[in-house]
């Protein structure tokens, strides 16, 4: 099980030129991937985006793609001096109306965007795939090794929760058989309560007791709580992505829940139901950082 937050940085190199790959994800209940390319490198948009799509199944990524010529090949021709001159201007102005320490390098105008025109120039999208592919795997598998460790922290939390509903259940479970006695008894007490000197009509009590245990009989509630939570704890040991079934499965033990309340009509289970929904929010905002 993954989170859907992380991060991954990969680097390759191909004759001198390095190749750098950024990947940052955030939670999103689709896959909603962007990517940014060198404008030589746009034609290959289309492989990344599918090398991403068969490791990563949910969440927002932002993919930044970087490509660094080594100066010493650069020619003069292919060096933009208006903009680097505009740079630098731009550059030494910020240094001095904030008293920055340092200096405006050459190095530093040379990374500046739009300044090398040889790399954007010259690059071979299909001689650039291998070091852009083996850069893309390295930040890959890093951001992916990031999300699982995250993910592995939230499933501890998760279990704790489910075993916290589990308790609870349990409680209900116990009490339920009860549910019919202290309806007698709390019928009894009403009568009486009310000095009408009626006889006690024990068949019309004992009739009103059975509608009572039938209205009230959440058996099959607890049943289908107990299927969510099996089928919730399997999820989370599974090596697939389960963050949507598990946003279902949160969304029907809250119905099964709120049921259990209206059904028993009573004070204990009542207050059991609020605790367990307090526990089932939590649970709720947890799954949304899952794949």
């Amino acid at each position: 099980m993954r989170s859907m937050t992380g991060y991954g940085r990969g680097e390759a190199s191909l004759d001198g030129t390095r190749f750098i790959v950024e990947i940052q994800s955030v939670n999103r209940k689709q896959s909603d991937i962007s990517i940014s390319l060198p404008r030589s490198l746009q034609s290959l948009e289309s492989r990344v985006r599918e090398s991403l799509q068969t490791k990563i199944a949910r969440g927002r990524l932002n993919v930044s793609v970087t490509v660094e010529a080594p100066i010493s090949s650069v020619g003069a021709s292919a060096i933009n001096e208006p903009l680097a001159a505009a740079y630098a201007t731009a550059m030494l102005k910020l240094k001095n109306s904030l008293s920055l320490a340092g200096e405006v390098t050459l190095e530093s105008i040379l990374r500046a965007p739009g300044v090398l025109l040889t790399t954007a120039q010259e690059l071979d999208p299909g001689a650039c795939w291998t070091p852009l592919e083996t850069a893309l795997i390295k930040a890959l598998d890093q951001l992916i090794n990031m999300r699982e460790a995250e993910g592995a922290n939230l499933c501890v939390d998760l279990r704790a929760r489910l075993e916290h509903l589990r308790l609870r259940t349990n409680d209900i479970r116990k009490r339920s058989p009860e549910l019919a006695v202290y309806y007698r008894q709390q019928l009894l007490e009403r009568i009486r309560a009310a000095e009408l000197n009626l006889p006690v009509d024990e068949e019309r009590i004992h009739r009103e007791v059975i509608l009572f245990a039938d209205r009230s009989d959440i058996s099959e509630e607890l049943t289908r709580l107990e299927s969510h939570r099996v089928q919730f704890e399997a999820l989370l040991k599974s090596d697939q992505p389960a963050g949507r079934t598990l946003e279902f499965l949160t969304q029907e033990i809250a119905r099964e829940f709120n049921t259990l309340s209206t059904k028993s009509n009573d004070a204990q289970i009542s207050q059991w139901v609020v605790q367990s929904k307090a526990e089932i929010e939590k649970i709720r905002e947890q799954i949304l950082n899952l794949e």
